[in-house]
């Protein structure tokens, strides 16, 4: 832990060392001392996207849940239908408030058989999040035989992403990567160490990710960066993460938007689970249509549309970007922004204000970009 002013402490994950080392360039994010970059945002970009990157992830919360009829029990809790997930297997989701508001999106990993004595699932959240999480599942949980384990500040989260991390991570683990599906996860080793290792990621790209102790996050950090694994900072992964129009929660998402505005409907399973969180107002959003949507935009030329920014419809303000930088992939200044749904068909010319002027960008599909190389 440091402090960074009189008033603020930033915490710092177990590989801040070996990112000094590396001389990376630090930010402030979610409380956290985080690598905002290492080689620069181009290059570890260009990594990820054709050859192999790894980031910190340490930093995102990490809780392990045992108990009976769990899933059960976290079923009102979440919009996506837990009991069909077989041992082995995980769920995307976004945990939701009696409003039908995102409180985070998640991933649920499931380590146990549904119905058994004692189910097992671990959490990934947001690092933002990770405490007003923790509180809501407590809450909800309390009263029954729960046993709720938080590790957030014990464990390091590695990701390797690109479509070389199979390669490349196949000689420190035990078990056979390619024999794991996408969003699979299973307890290998690593080094000879017990690990949890996913085949997800934030990128838009193939890849795992890897929870461990903190000294054997630490020799697998300084291993790979010997075999030619790029390390890679925040600023890359939200370039990534935008091409593949994943969410940023706080930014896309957050507690005053449904999932159905966000474009996650695929999330929300309405028919195949029973009464759950914010269910009756989706439903009449879903009936009704929703009011506004969260839309991909395609700037013409290159001026970048930031978070923050004005969208405008024949001289009228119609809403705000959320996200918005320039691709490398696709050479262009991509962007998500809430507008009305009458103006969020594909195709359709809005504009965006920069620096006091305003510029064309264009209703396109998500995700931006779609990688060929991903399972």
């Amino acid at each position: 832990m440091t402090k960074s002013d009189s008033s603020i402490y930033l915490l710092r994950t177990p590989l801040y060392n070996l990112s000094i080392q590396q001389k990376a360039k630090l930010t402030e994010f979610s409380g956290w001392e985080m690598p905002l970059q290492f080689s620069g945002l181009k290059l570890e970009h260009q990594a990820v996207r054709t050859d192999v990157g790894m980031f910190d992830i340490s930093h995102m919360g990490k809780f392990i849940l045992q108990g009976p009829q769990l899933l059960s029990l976290l079923q009102p809790l979440v919009s996506s239908d837990l009991e069909r997930l077989q041992r082995g297997q995980a769920q995307y989701t976004v945990l939701l408030n009696p409003q039908g508001g995102i409180i985070d999106d998640i991933i649920i990993y499931n380590q146990g058989e549904i119905g058994t004595g004692n189910e097992k699932v671990i959490i990934i959240t947001n690092a933002i999040t990770t405490q007003k999480d923790k509180t809501w599942f407590l809450e909800h949980l309390s009263n029954k035989a729960i046993v709720f384990e938080d590790l957030s500040r014990k464990k390091v989260l590695i990701a390797i992403q690109g479509p070389k991390s199979v390669l490349k991570l196949q000689s420190l683990v035990k078990e056979d990567l390619t024999q794991l599906n996408f969003f699979g996860h299973l307890e290998g080793t690593v080094l000879g160490k017990s690990a949890f290792i996913s085949r997800t990621g934030y990128t838009g790209e193939d890849g795992f990710e890897i929870m461990v102790d903190p000294e054997v996050g630490q020799e697998i950090w300084s291993l790979l960066s010997q075999t030619g694994v790029t390390p890679c900072g925040l600023g890359a992964r939200d370039i990534l993460r935008l091409e593949a129009a994943m969410s940023l929660y706080g930014q896309d998402i957050g507690d005053n938007t449904t999932p159905l505005e966000a474009g996650l409907a695929w999330l929300v399973h309405f028919d195949t689970k029973g009464e759950f969180m914010g269910r009756r107002i989706l439903e009449q959003q879903k009936a009704q249509k929703v009011n506004r949507s969260l839309v991909g935009l395609q700037m013409e030329g290159r001026h970048i549309a930031r978070h923050g920014y004005s969208v405008f419809s024949d001289g009228n303000k119609v809403g705000e970007v959320t996200s918005g930088t320039f691709s490398p992939t696709l050479e262009k200044a991509i962007a998500l922004a809430y507008v009305p749904r009458i103006l969020s068909n594909i195709g359709n010319t809005l504009e965006v204000e920069v620096r006091g002027k305003l510029y064309p960008a264009k209703v396109v599909k998500k995700p931006f970009y779609r990688s060929p190389n991903r399972p």
